[in-house]
């Protein structure tokens, strides 16, 4: 079963999906290891973890100081592949790898493609590569079955929305604002016309991020999306409160 049909098949059994993301080696891999597992006994649909990169163009200070302490804690890919075998075989859940072009340019694109799906990955957002560039990508992700999901801004006129989502799968990630992750998002008769147009250009599932935080929101975006996407919320409340309290938190998200 593909990502999209796994997805659409969690669609009716709940009103909206949620999705977090994590900092792999952030900080460090027991903690991302007792984050998973709070993660999925909370009733999260898709984990999203991000290889760390130098230079995370789309994230706000949160995620970049994560990235940054995980790389100066000597994190590297090889580390996030073998711990992403380890959680997949371990959690029915699909995950998918987040990072930057820069990551799969050095490694090879088809070796990282083809590691990555040996592993039990199931997707790939690379934020800073559009479709235009990244024939090998969408080739490799292909020949390996992994989805190259691609994102929406409120920005993207109709038919740049359509040349995306023929190019994608799994799902869109619809950015909910300009600017980087971590700020709240307000939602407005804007977000609503964006999300309607992101709505009309594709039947592919809509995922939500940046600034998605608290249960008000997941409850709003309820019949507008379809996955509410949980980031820098989480990596503050693990630095703050500890790893236990996640579970408790995922869990008021739905109710």
């Amino acid at each position: 079963m593909n990502l999209n049909e796994h997805l659409k098949n969690r669609l009716e059994e709940e009103k909206i999906l949620l999705m977090t993301h994590l900092v792999l080696g952030y900080p460090s891999f027991d903690s991302n290891r007792e984050v998973v597992r709070q993660m999925v006994a909370g009733g999260v649909d898709v984990i999203e973890m991000q290889i760390p990169f130098s230079e995370p163009m789309a994230d706000g200070p949160v995620i970049l100081k994560a990235n940054q302490d995980a790389i100066a804690a000597g994190t590297r890919v090889d580390q996030c592949l073998e711990f992403a075998a380890e959680i997949t075989a371990a959690y029915p859940i699909p995950f998918l790898f987040m990072t930057y072009y820069n990551i799969l340019f050095r490694r090879g694109v088809a070796d990282f493609c083809e590691q990555a799906a040996t592993r039990g990955i199931r997707g790939l957002i690379v934020p800073d590569l559009p479709p235009e560039e990244g024939a090998d990508y969408l080739a490799a992700c292909g020949k390996n079955g992994l989805a190259p999901i691609q994102i929406f801004a409120p920005t993207s006129r109709p038919e740049r929305m359509r040349f995306l989502a023929e190019n994608g799968a799994g799902f869109i990630y619809c950015v909910a604002r300009r600017g980087v992750t971590g700020r709240k998002t307000d939602f407005d008769q804007g977000f609503n016309a964006y999300l309607k147009r992101c709505r009309e250009t594709t039947d592919l599932p809509l995922a939500v991020g940046f600034g998605i935080s608290d249960r008000d929101d997941v409850a709003y975006l309820e019949g507008r999306a379809d996955i509410a996407v949980i980031g820098t919320r989480t990596i503050r409340l693990v630095e703050e409160k500890g790893e236990s309290t996640v579970g408790e938190f995922i869990r008021g998200l739905r109710k």
